[in-house]
């Protein structure tokens, strides 16, 4: 009985396509497997001589695979609200696959790593271009210094309406403070667009 009554809430839930972008070996793909409930879709291949040269390992010289379409997840935030990520390829050669991934988007978060804030630069302009809602999650990644979210703004020449937060890709509890604070964003968004409208 339980059991079909979740089944019918998931039914009448509202659904919601949420992005992860940023750089190359942010942690995109940590994120979306880390907060979703079902066994994350990766479309991960091992990184080869073949891409010497083309991708910038510079900060992530350790890292042995990369996302080449994108990492997908799920996560039911209410029996109401079920929200799809989808985490995008951080390296330029598969940015041409972002306005696919952005259709139907309800908003966006940007993983930042402060070693290479510049990574994040591109997914920063996309979305701002395209006039979709995100926030900032600076990574804290081991072993780096950490910055007030207000020193990050200062870099990224970031509106002082985005949120930023400091978080940790590999914690669950993080990343839903994120998805929380991104949604929180995205409505107040909405409803300062309808009260522009109304005047």
């Amino acid at each position: 009985m339980g059991s079909a009554n979740s089944e019918q809430a998931s039914l009448n839930a509202v659904a919601a396509k949420i992005l992860i972008a940023g750089g190359f070996g942010v942690g995109k793909t940590t994120l979306v497997g880390s907060v979703s409930e079902i066994v994350p879709l990766r479309t991960e291949e091992t990184l080869t001589e073949a891409s010497s040269g083309v991708d910038d390992l510079t900060g992530v010289e350790r890292k042995t695979t990369t996302t080449v379409a994108f990492d997908f997840g799920r996560i039911t935030i209410s029996s109401d609200l079920i929200l799809y990520l989808f985490g995008t390829p951080g390296q330029e050669r598969f940015w041409f696959m972002w306005n696919e991934l952005a259709n139907g988007a309800l908003g966006a978060i940007v993983l930042a790593d402060t070693r290479r804030l510049d990574s994040c630069f591109a997914a920063i302009d996309y979305f701002e271009g395209r006039g979709l809602p995100f926030i900032i999650g600076v990574n804290c990644f081991n072993g780096t210094q950490i910055y007030d979210p207000e020193e990050v703004r200062g870099a990224l020449d970031i509106d002082e309406n985005v949120p930023i937060l400091l978080c940790d890709a590999r914690q669950r509890e993080s990343n839903k403070q994120l998805l929380t604070t991104l949604m929180e964003h995205v409505m107040a968004v909405t409803r300062a667009k309808q009260q522009h409208a109304m005047r």
